[in-house]
């Protein structure tokens, strides 16, 4: 059984590393490797909605605050902006402010954690819809404030973004140039797609543990039952603040990632249709089931753009009269009402959630 399940393993690690290579052998263009990264830089976020939502049980409709955070800090430390904003940094660095990798990606983590904790701090006594509204409210101050802070100093350049963001390099490789390796080109598309599958892969490796540690089992109780977690003695108030601040790193290195990739970065990336996107990624792939939230994250990432190719001609049997992505939207949306109705639990739930607990054997006496 072991030998079974390391061979199914190594089989799917090294379907993993050729998948993005396919499409350059075919000639079927960069496309779908870029929708392949996306649904990895999702993947991540998915996995640290999934520790709050998940495994701690608390409804967090603002996480895209922390994907914001981390791009953000991303964009101002590699590019121009802060230089050309203010003199003093530009005599500081005359080259440019081009952080190395090794500083912003804990550097991203570090900030994010913290403001997941600073959301967390004052609504430990919140509960379900009362905690999703307070973190929903969270979520847009968070970019609101991205918009506007253009005057009177402008730090984020508002609505207009940060442009010309730095690739990122890492041990002598420069992710956003075309690489060539045993006659093989590796464009920037493919490069970022190893970068984000071992994001992932670490990912997968931090909340397998943590699901499996002290820690996760008391989040799980206070997911359960707050108050008979507390009279066990769980302290649910550090607990808690763990869950939002584990669960913010992974949004502030998903962030900076994007950022990178992306080269270019504005308030419009971070709305709250993605933060419920995210939500729905976790709910319909399979609440606190690692597998099946990597699976919801994967579909729902990647079903939008696949089902561009469904819209166009359906747009055009309609003689242009419905909107192609309005049309697309539709499906997304029919495709989740489906699924639910189908799978009310999700795509792949946990086999233990929801299981009740065994009946009580009758005693000698009770007989």
């Amino acid at each position: 059984m072991k030998d079974t399940k390391l061979s199914t393993l190594l089989l799917c690690g090294l379907g993993l590393l050729i998948l993005p290579i396919i499409p350059g052998l075919f000639d079927w263009g960069n496309a779908w490797v870029r929708i392949l990264d996306i649904a990895l830089l999702y993947v991540l976020l998915a996995l640290g909605l999934n520790i709050v939502v998940g495994f701690a049980g608390l409804l967090d409709l603002g996480y895209v605050a922390f994907y914001a955070v981390g791009a953000y800090m991303f964009g101002l430390l590699a590019s121009s902006q802060l230089t050309d904003t203010f003199p003093a940094i530009a005599a500081m660095f005359p080259n440019g402010l081009h952080t190395p990798w090794w500083v912003i990606i804990p550097l991203g983590a570090v900030l994010a954690g913290g403001a997941g904790v600073l959301l967390g701090a004052p609504t430990l006594k919140l509960r379900g819809d009362y905690l999703a509204i307070v973190t929903l409210g969270f979520g847009e101050i968070v970019r609101v404030f991205m918009n506007n802070l253009d005057a009177p100093v402008n730090i984020t350049n508002g609505p207009k973004g940060i442009a010309q963001i730095d690739d990122i390099s890492m041990f002598g490789v420069h992710f956003g140039k075309t690489g060539h390796f045993m006659g093989l080109d590796f464009p920037k598309v493919v490069n970022y797609y190893y970068l984000f599958l071992i994001l992932v892969v670490i990912g997968i490796v931090v909340c397998y543990r943590l699901e499996r540690s002290r820690i996760g089992r008391a989040w799980m109780a206070i997911r359960e039952d707050e108050i008979a977690a507390k009279a066990m003695g769980i302290n649910t108030r550090n607990l808690k603040l763990l869950a939002f601040g584990m669960g913010a790193t992974f949004g502030g290195v998903s962030g900076a990632m994007f950022a990178s990739f992306q080269g270019f970065i504005s308030p419009e990336s971070f709305s709250l249709q993605e933060s419920v996107m995210i939500v729905a990624m976790v709910v319909l792939g399979g609440i606190g089931h690692l597998p099946g939230v990597i699976v919801g994250a994967l579909l729902l990432s990647a079903l939008p753009e696949v089902l561009r190719y469904v819209a166009g001609p359906l747009q055009a049997m309609t003689d242009g009269r419905l909107d192609a992505s309005i049309l697309r939207q539709l499906l997304i949306a029919l495709a989740m009402i489906g699924i639910m109705l189908s799978r009310p639990r999700g795509l792949w739930p946990s086999p233990e959630h929801g299981k009740s607990a065994p009946a009580a054997v009758p005693t000698q006496a009770a007989k």
